[in-house]
């Protein structure tokens, strides 16, 4: 676990406060405020960000996944992946990932003695080293619902791509890939989320529509396929303009198979 050092923002914590929770700090709110300021959007962004990777965790369930990773899973909040899970299967197993030291505190906290769930401190960058560590409680020789949320924007294009690929390799078939990142309009705006967001301990890189579909390689794509997280639905053929919104989120969910 790394050191906690109160005069750096966290991506997690900056995030809990945009979800409304009180496990932040000073400085965590300094960069959340400003970047509240120029996109007022960005809370509720965040909360159906929250909810898409719920749909989408507890649509794995139902199918039959009964192994679920969260990675860089920061603060704990409700419904948890695995309050989500456990509620259609209540023997399903999470993994939750992330390096935030206050993070990793609080969900060893919650899940100490729970045989179903597994903490591990490990970047999300090596995902050789992430499934090993996983491997006491996940099995990846069978399907597992692999969550990454509000991640891949901070990784540039081509390290995006890869690191969705060398996760996606190692998975069953029968598993899926659940994938979201946050978005704005190109232009100035988008030049200005990324400079504020980009003055935390890691730069921000927006994606495309394409540029994000192209993180799932040649994986089935769950219909609607590549869709704003508000309107994102499992199995929808189609779905509703959410009209226009400062800044929003892509999300996409994919089935590998044999």
């Amino acid at each position: 676990m790394g050191d906690f050092d109160p005069t750096k923002p966290s991506i997690a914590r900056v995030y809990d406060y945009f979800l409304g929770g009180k496990d932040n700090f000073a400085v965590d709110r300094a960069v959340a405020d400003q970047l509240i300021s120029a996109f007022p959007s960005i809370p509720p962004a965040a909360r159906e960000n929250k909810a898409m990777l719920t749909r989408a965790a507890q649509w794995a369930a139902e199918q039959g996944v009964t192994q679920f990773i969260d990675l860089g899973c920061g603060m704990p909040t409700e419904p948890s992946t695995q309050q989500t899970v456990q509620a259609v299967v209540p023997d399903a197993r999470v993994g939750y990932v992330d390096i935030d030291p206050i993070v990793l505190s609080h969900l060893t906290s919650l899940h100490h003695h729970d045989p179903t769930t597994l903490v591990i401190d490990r970047d999300v960058s090596d995902p050789e080293a992430v499934l090993g560590d996983v491997a006491g409680l996940i099995d990846v020789s069978r399907p597992v619902c692999l969550l990454m949320g509000a991640l891949l924007h901070f990784y540039d294009l081509d390290a995006a791509r890869d690191l969705a690929a060398r996760y996606s390799a190692a998975l069953a078939s029968g598993s899926y890939v659940v994938l979201t990142v946050v978005a704005a309009k190109p232009g100035p705006d988008a030049d200005q989320l990324v400079k504020i967001y980009s003055s935390g301990p890691h730069p921000l890189s927006l994606h495309s529509a394409e540029e994000f579909a192209s993180f799932f390689g040649d994986l089935e794509m769950v219909p609607p396929g590549v869709a704003d997280v508000r309107t994102w639905r499992p199995d929808w053929e189609s779905v509703p303009d959410p009209g226009p919104r400062g800044v929003w989120g892509y999300a996409g969910m994919a089935r590998i198979r044999s």
